[in-house]
């Protein structure tokens, strides 16, 4: 089912990448109108604007009815509202990414910052680097499980020296809680 709605949002995506295509929808959406009023309009050719529809029918964003010697296109609104909203909803979009590995700048960042032995050899200045940081330390915690001071720094010293600073970050960042000062520390629930 993925592969489809990827096959679909691309085809939609590829029928409006074009400053044209764009120009005839939004032609379209004042009025029904024939090859040749839209080409006089848009100042292309009859042929460039037949190209265009061809790639917005077969997205199924226009029809064409005949009438007479003409052609006359309409927008098909029910089905651009339809696409637009199927397609770019939420759960599709995130569907796009079933297959991408969302670790690999954490993993990156420890690999750049750590040695051999996973220590990190210092601690990024930049905010989005130390929260990957942060994010491979606090693996070390448990769930459920409330730690001392000296329990949290013991752990934290394993993967740098100043866990003052490491313990400090992970709470601020939300991902450890504290009791007190100096009580007890744990993992947050959420």
């Amino acid at each position: 089912m993925v592969v489809q709605e990827t096959n679909e949002l691309l085809e939609f995506f590829k029928a409006l990448a074009d400053a044209n295509r764009l120009k005839i929808i939004g032609l379209l959406a004042q009025n029904e109108m024939t090859v040749e009023e839209m080409a006089a309009i848009l100042d292309v050719r009859p042929s460039t604007v037949s190209h265009h529809l061809s790639s917005l029918a077969h997205a199924g964003l226009v029809s064409a009815r005949a009438e007479s010697y003409y052609n006359i296109y309409s927008l098909n609104v029910e089905k651009l509202n339809e696409m637009a909203k199927r397609l770019l909803s939420e759960e599709t979009l995130r569907a796009q990414i079933d297959d991408v590995d969302l670790t690999a700048y954490d993993r990156q960042v420890v690999e750049n910052f750590s040695d051999r032995d996973g220590r990190l050899k210092a601690l990024p200045a930049q905010h989005k680097k130390l929260m990957a940081i942060l994010r491979y330390v606090v693996q070390a915690f448990e769930p459920g499980r409330r730690y001392s001071e000296k329990e949290v720094n013991e752990i934290l010293a394993q993967y740098h020296e100043d866990t003052a600073r490491l313990r400090r970050e992970l709470v601020e960042a939300g991902m450890m809680r504290r009791e007190g000062g100096g009580g007890e520390y744990w993992l947050p629930e959420d």
